[in-house]
């Protein structure tokens, strides 16, 4: 069998580093970039940040400030008609996860044309996207580095996973400094994401030594750093370490890939338009208390990686102290309890879980899950 590994050609981490992306592009062969960020005050700002910088290395930019904090299909159509407006023949996406999915699908489109709805799936993307820089400033959901992108579908309210290897970015950069901003709730949610990033890596049936090893350590630097970043918000050091952890479960999940938790978090994001990180962390526990059944041993690993003690434990009594560790860190960093917390309702759990039976990210998940568990499972979660 053959393995392939996906990540992006430059990675630029630690402080400063993002004073790098003129360099970075110009060697691209950029002349003029698409800027595109949040749809927010602080989107804006961030972007203009990043145009001064682009400047000063002699580029040009235009700013497309319109990712919403669940990137739509119709700001991604948005986005391709700007770019095009602009002749810009690069894109630097700046921002979370929002803002580095919607200018991968921004790219899609202005390079494939057609409509962003036409390449849900794998593999879609025959002619690849523009040159693309991504400048992350959270440490959750490493779409800076792979080659994933999440579209809400806003005529069927889904969120579509497009995933293909010709969108992944061809410089990711993790500047600590830039996320030193963000606020205890959003720390925690996008933490946990990469929480989940990495158990669901771990224990995907696409697995191999090179991703356990990204997925190990990144669970153990996030059990450790996490509670401090949500805490010591400010600490450069503590949101560096988180950088290196949510790229490491990237490089984990973006070649092992996921399982079930985004499967159905997906459909939460899409229907009621909730928080990513905070839809996992919730799932996380319980989609996991189905696997845990399939793989004991590889929860062990997961349990001792967070700091349990499980020497003189079963593989499965091991398992269970991992459940408990999941869901203790959850609750010491503020995550909501429920998903009945966030709005959602039990009427809507069968539309809920049909969807999550046609995410492609449940492929993976160790075990085989009917429509029926899948709504037991949001069942428990709420």
């Amino acid at each position: 069998m053959t393995y392939t590994y996906l990540n992006p050609k430059i990675a630029l981490m630690g402080a400063g580093c993002v004073k790098e992306i003129g360099k970075q592009a110009k060697e691209l062969g950029g002349t003029k970039a698409l800027i595109v960020s949040g749809k927010s005050r602080h989107g804006e700002e961030l972007a203009g940040d990043i145009r001064k910088i682009l400047e000063a290395a002699g580029l040009k930019a235009a700013i497309f400030a319109g990712a919403e904090p669940n990137p739509t299909d119709s700001s991604a159509m948005e986005g391709a008609e700007i770019y095009k407006k602009e002749n810009c023949d690069m894109i630097v996406a700046v921002g979370g996860g929002s803002p580095m999915d919607c200018a991968k699908a921004v790219g899609i489109v202005a390079k494939n044309g057609g409509m962003i709805n036409d390449y849900e799936g794998i593999g879609k993307v025959t002619k690849g996207i523009p040159p693309l820089i991504t400048v992350n400033t959270t440490a959750g959901t490493a779409s800076e580095m792979t080659s994933f992108t999440i579209i809400t579908d806003t005529e069927r309210h889904i969120k579509m996973a497009i995933v293909d290897p010709r969108i992944t970015p061809d410089v990711a950069v993790n500047d600590p400094e830039l996320m030193v901003s963000m606020p205890p709730a959003l720390t925690a949610a996008t933490g946990m994401d990469a929480l989940t990033h990495a158990v669901e890596a771990y224990v995907s049936t696409m697995a191999t030594p090179t991703t356990d090893a990204a997925a190990i350590k990144a669970i153990e630097l996030i059990s450790k750093y996490l509670p401090e970043a949500v805490a010591h918000g400010e600490d450069v050091r503590t949101r560096d370490m988180m950088a290196h952890a949510e790229y490491l479960a990237g490089i984990a999940f973006n070649n092992a890939s996921l399982g079930y938790v985004h499967s159905m978090a997906h459909q939460l994001g899409g229907l009621y338009n909730l928080p990513h990180g905070v839809c996992n962390a919730i799932l996380l526990p319980y989609v996991e208390m189905y696997n845990k059944e399939i793989c004991p041993e590889r929860f062990a690993d997961i349990a001792k990686a967070m700091g349990e003690k499980v020497e003189d434990l079963s593989p499965e009594e091991a398992a269970d102290k991992a459940i408990a560790a999941i869901k203790k860190l959850a609750s010491d960093i503020g995550i909501p309890s429920g998903l009945k917390e966030l709005g959602a309702r039990e009427e809507d759990l069968e539309l809920l879980a049909e969807n999550a039976m046609q995410d492609v990210c449940r492929l993976t998940n160790p075990r085989e899950l009917s429509k029926e568990d899948v709504i037991e499972i949001y069942r428990k979660a709420m």
